[in-house]
């Protein structure tokens, strides 16, 4: 995952976040749905950290 992958996610997240705190008045549900998303975007950059480590053959391959 890049950079701009990464940018596109984080403003879908914080349109998430406002659209659902406006529309249900229920923003700690908005703050969870907004946690996933992060978490979910943090594995998939150390996930691809991890596979290009492993492409070179990196000796630490921990990211």
């Amino acid at each position: 995952m890049n950079f701009k992958q990464l940018s596109k996610i984080s403003a879908i997240a914080v349109f998430t976040f406002f659209l659902a705190a406006c529309g249900d008045d229920n923003a700690e549900e908005a703050g969870e749905k907004i946690d996933e998303i992060v978490t979910d975007a943090g594995n998939a950059v150390e996930d691809a950290c991890e596979d290009v480590k492993e492409g070179v053959e990196a000796k630490d391959q921990d990211c």
